[in-house]
């Protein structure tokens, strides 16, 4: 019987598809496709690995009888899918002999689990440094370097650019993590620092801001692409971009993925705004394309390769011809070398099977055949070709050895800058790199320290009035040494007037000490000059006020001893008011002042005053100290500085407790001085001619005392303002004082130069002897008016005596009754009227 030619052709294609059927070597695969976080690189990666596959099974010398069969499903880079689906390709028939997955988290599930059934696994896309752990994953391999790879990189341009501070930003991932670990590991090693460390799971909100808040300039942000948009948008809002900041991103995004799936994954910045912050940043990558134009084991070059993969992923429904590369485009290479490892593993097994002799295929592998398993791990560590992805080969850890490559994106655009060989330690720079303010970005805002100093024309104009005070105060020492003789000199004691000029000269000179500071010295003689400042305008102060105060001293001296005598505190009547005060006027006359009292006041204050400052420098000696202020920009500068202004004080440990003893001891000597001046205002005395003059100068130094001290340490940290201001009240209070007590004399002088006329001079300058004269027959009227009231007091004793008794006798004789006809203190009563005569 013979049949038709059909039936024969069937017939042929049925054995053939037994045949192939029976010869099929099946792998499973895991590709990350329609996730929403993560890599979803299966969505190039796939396509990719399909070409591998007609290739593979297309090459005659290539597993030889044999198909390889790829069984996939989609993991959306999520761990707990990626194991579902591993379970699904592990217990659904036909039996797979090797595992290909992609996204680190899934395959460290997967690859972590495959031991168990004896399973290859091998990663096309997957970096995470946690996958080089031998012990944790026995059977992984990668065609995907580890991301650790990029750390030497990294490491290599910081210090290139001259960067010893960088900050780290980075997604709470494992793969991320572990990288992270050991990034700190190489900066501690080259020396440099970590700033800070930030981490976010989903909203990098926080961290930006954190980053800002470190003054972090240099950042290393490790994030999937997803991560990635979120970030960058979080930096145009914080102003982490420009000429002052530089970002390390991982090189393994699509050209543009800084401006797609904005609205889907709702990132509130626009695409101009996502452009402007990406502008100048910097990635690193493994070198996933073989940069010689060569051909590989699969016959293409990697630019045909790429022609091929474009032509698929226009048919998969992408738009390749407007530069719209789908995620994973970069790793493409990587699972098309990885699928042609697997054929060359597979290949080598079944050779070395051969030559076993042990009578196994590689169809005979089971999930617990350890023999074959053994083998085909042996077969894939050794492999190594030229891939289109450049040389692939593993080290003993499983991971690729691979170059690296530097881009920068520069209007919008990656560039590359160069290549680095981690083994052999060589950079291969370019020169192309471009910064904004075609300057290297500073690793950190440099803090130029700026000492804050006294203005130059304000401490030369206070210097000049202290200056002209100090002659002013010279010409009048010598002024008062040569007229010495003269009365209206010799009775203001001409000594103390000298030694409060010296005290003036000391206080000015300290005024040119106070703006004396860091534009004139050097730090170390600072010290010595905040000692000068304490001892000049302590000591200065001193014999200045303490001149003028032993006169006011000695004139409430006197004033005291006659407000105690019993007989002048009996004067009640009007009339006799100015009789005594005639009376304690030329009583004060008689009285000598005797000089060294005066001289010995002013030693005693001055040794007071020695030895607080004495036991201050001894005990606690002043130091420069100095005050920082907050940042300030500066003026004109293209740099990324700021200014940190600082500003010298003298203080010591105690520093409050010894000015609360200088304060506490010269505000008593004030207050003291003050209360003498207002007791003594209206008194003259022949001795001290000028008392008044000396009052009005105490209240002037002691109210612009009273203000000064609280104020400047109030406005201590305004280098000006406070110099002027206390320079302003030394000047003035010396000024002020001379003033008031020469200028009259230096007038009287001129005035007269003889000294016989000076007796017309003002009533501060004496009495002269008809006033004498009159004072004497006043004495002697004041004392008979004294017996006449002492006998007006015995008489009203002695009626209110009688008073007394009546009224003990319930008498009603009249109040008045006892004192009709009498006069009392000058006034008369009279019997039939209560009312008072007019006085005698």
């Amino acid at each position: 019987m013979q049949y038709p030619t059909v039936f024969y052709l069937a017939l042929a294609v049925l054995f053939i598809g037994s045949v192939n059927g029976a010869n099929q070597l099946h792998i499973g695969g895991i590709f990350p496709i329609a996730g929403k976080g993560g890599w979803q690189g299966g969505q190039a990666c796939m396509p990719a690995a399909k070409l591998a596959l007609q290739d593979v099974n297309e090459n005659p010398d290539l597993l030889p009888g044999f198909n390889l069969t790829l069984h996939s499903n989609d993991s959306e880079c999520e761990p707990g899918l990626g194991a579902s689906v591993m379970y699904n390709l592990l217990y659904n028939s036909p039996q797979k002999l090797m595992l290909l997955a992609g996204c680190s988290t899934v395959c460290t599930t997967v690859a972590e689990a495959a031991k168990m059934w004896n399973l290859v696994v091998l990663c096309y896309g997957a970096s995470s440094p946690a996958l080089s752990d031998r012990s944790r994953f026995p059977t992984l391999f990668r065609t995907h370097p580890s991301a650790t790879v990029h750390n030497p990189t990294r490491i290599k341009l910081m210090q290139k650019f001259g960067w010893s501070r960088v900050a780290i930003l980075q997604q709470a991932e494992e793969v991320f993590i572990s990288t992270v670990e050991d990034l700190e590991t190489r900066c501690k090693d080259a020396g440099i620092e970590i700033v800070t460390r930030q981490s976010f799971l989903s909203d990098p909100t926080d961290a930006v801001r954190n980053l800002r808040r470190q003054d972090a300039r240099i950042i290393v942000g490790l994030f999937y692409v997803v991560a990635a948009r979120r970030v960058l948008c979080e930096m145009y809002k914080q102003q982490l971009y420009g000429r002052a900041y530089v970002w390390f991103f991982i090189g393994w995004y699509e050209d543009n993925w800084y401006e797609v799936n904005l609205k889907n994954e709702n990132i509130s910045c626009t695409k101009e705004q996502m452009k402007m912050a990406a502008e100048g940043h910097l990635t690193t990558e493994a070198l996933m394309w073989n940069q010689n134009n060569q051909k590989t084991i699969s016959g293409m070059s990697s630019e045909d390769f790429r022609k091929r993969l474009n032509a698929a992923l226009i048919v998969e429904g992408y738009d390749i011809s407007h530069n719209r590369y789908p995620e994973g485009y970069q790793e493409a290479p990587l699972a098309y070398d990885a699928v042609w490892s697997v054929a060359l593993a597979f290949n080598k097994t079944m050779q070395r099977l051969t030559e076993q002799n042990s009578g196994k295929n590689l169809k005979d592998f089971t999930y617990t055949d350890k023999e074959i398993a053994n083998a085909i791990y042996a077969a894939m560590n050794s492999t190594q070709f030229l891939g289109v992805s450049g040389v692939v080969a593993f080290s003993s850890q499983g991971d690729r050895i691979a170059l690296t490559q530097i881009e920068q994106m520069i209007d919008g655009q990656y560039y590359k800058l160069g290549y680095y060989d981690t083994q052999a330690d060589n950079l291969t720079w370019f020169n192309k790199e471009k910064w904004d303010g075609e300057k290297v970005p500073q690793d950190r805002t440099i803090v130029r320290r700026v000492l804050r100093t006294v203005s130059l024309p304000l401490f030369i104009c206070m210097s000049t009035i202290s200056s002209f005070g100090i002659l002013v105060a010279i010409t009048l020492i010598i002024f008062n040494i040569w007229h010495r003789h003269r009365r209206v000199i010799q009775s203001s004691h001409p000594v103390c007037n000298t030694i409060m000029l010296f005290g003036v000269i000391i206080c000015l000179v300290s005024v040119i000490l106070l703006g004396i500071d860091g534009q004139f010295i050097t730090a170390d003689n600072y010290p010595k000059v905040c000692q000068a400042r304490a001892w000049i305008l302590s000591t200065g102060f001193t014999l200045a006020y303490g001149a003028m105060f032993s006169k006011v001293w000695r004139v409430h001296r006197f004033t005291t001893k006659t407000k105690t005598d019993p007989k002048v505190r009996e004067l009640h009547c009007k009339m006799l008011d100015f009789i005594a005060f005639l009376f304690n006027a030329f009583y004060y006359l008689q009285k000598k002042v005797e000089p060294w009292k005066l001289y010995t006041m002013v030693s005693g204050l001055l040794t007071i005053d020695l030895v607080i400052l004495l036991t201050w420098q001894m005990q606690d000696p002043l130091q420069r100290r100095l005050e920082t202020f907050p940042l300030e920009d500066p003026i004109s500068s293209n740099d990324d500085v700021k200014i940190r202004p600082e500003l010298e004080h003298c203080e010591s440990h105690n520093n409050s407790v010894w000015l609360g003893v200088i304060y506490g001891f010269k505000g008593l000597i004030l207050v003291f001085g003050l209360f003498l001046a207002y007791e003594t205002r209206s008194i003259k005395v022949k001795q001290i001619n000028d008392s008044r003059y000396v009052g009005m100068s105490i209240y002037n130094v002691v109210v612009l005392c009273l203000i000064t001290a609280p104020v400047a340490m109030v406005i201590a940290s305004q280098q000006d303002a406070s110099f002027a201001f206390v320079a302003l009240a030394v000047i003035f209070c010396c000024f002020l004082s001379m003033l008031l007590i020469f200028v009259p004399k230096v007038i009287e002088v001129l005035r007269h130069p003889k000294d016989k006329v000076e007796s017309k001079f003002s009533n501060d300058t004496g009495i002269s002897k008809e006033d004498e004269e009159r004072y004497q027959k006043l004495i002697s009227e004041n004392d008979d008016l004294q017996k006449l009231i002492a006998q007006k007091e015995d008489k009203i004793r002695i009626l209110k005596q009688r008073l007394t008794e009546r009224e003990t006798k319930n008498t009603a004789q009249p109040f008045n009754e006892p004192l009709n006809g009498n006069t009392v203190c000058g006034v008369q009563f009279n019997r039939s009227s209560s009312t008072a005569l007019a006085p005698k």
